[in-house]
């Protein structure tokens, strides 16, 4: 179903195919850098997301509601991560948008692929401005939709000349590295000597250890969230800490709070000029995601459809 704005009364749904149409990284990757900025500056009312267990179909659903400027609305999300056996997504839900000036419902849209692209058009940001502009060699340790997703996104923000690939299915490493021209190989291998290094597995366990990374990497750990799961050793977690939110992190991030690191900034205090680039021995970004950030994807579809 695309958006219908022949009968006012009836709220326009975008499906993911008019979301697809629409929503680019060039323009996301810019959207994303205003709204962690506006975060960090204490300009957006958003509370850290309520998950729910759904324990007897082995799912979680998560509500992430935010005021942002002149709109507001929520993601209602759900993770089901036995359904990558499936035809299904293990990440899907729908956003509601709405205006903050009267309370006015402005839209409806399905969160899957705006989760699925802003998710790495974060990482991207914190590419941009925590790794060296030199970074030649890219290593993402998944095989899923944000290993493909992020190799989109960070290839906007910085010219790789070698990106290896890992995963725990050997098969799934050499499709992917097949389909986006990069290599397959051990974890340890696509780790050494990297600049850049993303995390994008389901893992609860940690995939990546620091004894493997050179002097001055970046880490982007994306994949883990919640208070006891982790993708990275606390070796790794010795570096300059950086997330998207501080409060978020607290409960959120089984990294953070497992290995006792402490946070150096949130990514938007770097955008927004607040703290400068840390100067450590390697960068680590915990990325788990804001409400803010659909908002602002949301808000870059109803857009580039003339509905605001």
């Amino acid at each position: 179903m695309t958006p219908n704005s022949e009968n006012s009364t009836h709220i326009p749904y975008f499906d993911e195919e008019a979301v697809r149409r629409v929503l680019t990284y060039e323009t996301l990757i810019a959207a994303m850098e205003y709204a962690l900025a506006d975060f960090s500056a204490g300009k957006v009312v958003q509370p850290v997301r309520s998950i729910l267990p759904v324990a007897e179909h082995h799912g979680f659903f998560g509500v992430m509601p935010a005021v942002y400027g002149d709109i507001m609305g929520a993601k209602l999300v759900t993770l089901y991560p036995r359904n990558a056996h499936t035809a299904l997504p293990t990440h899907q839900g729908i956003i509601a948008l709405l205006s903050a000036t009267t309370g006015e419902p402005l839209a409806m849209m399905d969160g899957r692929l705006i989760t699925e692209m802003r998710t790495a058009a974060v990482t991207a940001v914190a590419t941009k401005y925590l790794s060296e502009p030199e970074s030649k060699i890219l290593a993402i340790l998944g095989s899923g939709v944000q290993a493909r997703a992020h190799f989109a996104a960070l290839r906007c923000v910085r010219q790789f000349e070698e990106v290896r690939v890992w995963s725990r299915t050997a098969s799934h490493a050499q499709s992917l590295a097949e389909e986006i021209g990069a290599t397959a190989m051990s974890a340890e291998d696509a780790v050494r000597d990297a600049d850049v290094v993303v995390t994008v597995t389901h893992s609860s366990e940690p995939i990546l250890f620091g004894k493997w990374l050179k002097s001055g990497a970046l880490v982007n750990a994306v994949g883990a969230v919640g208070a006891t799961n982790r993708e990275v050793d606390d070796a790794v977690m010795q570096g300059a800490v950086v997330v998207d939110s501080r409060e978020a992190a607290k409960v959120e991030a089984g990294e953070i709070l497992m290995s006792g690191a402490n946070v150096y900034a949130e990514l938007g205090e770097i955008v927004g000029c607040t703290k400068v680039k840390p100067t450590a021995e390697r960068a680590v970004f915990k990325s788990l995601g804001l409400a803010v950030e659909d908002l602002a994807a949301a808000r870059l579809v109803l857009q580039a459809s003339g509905l605001t």
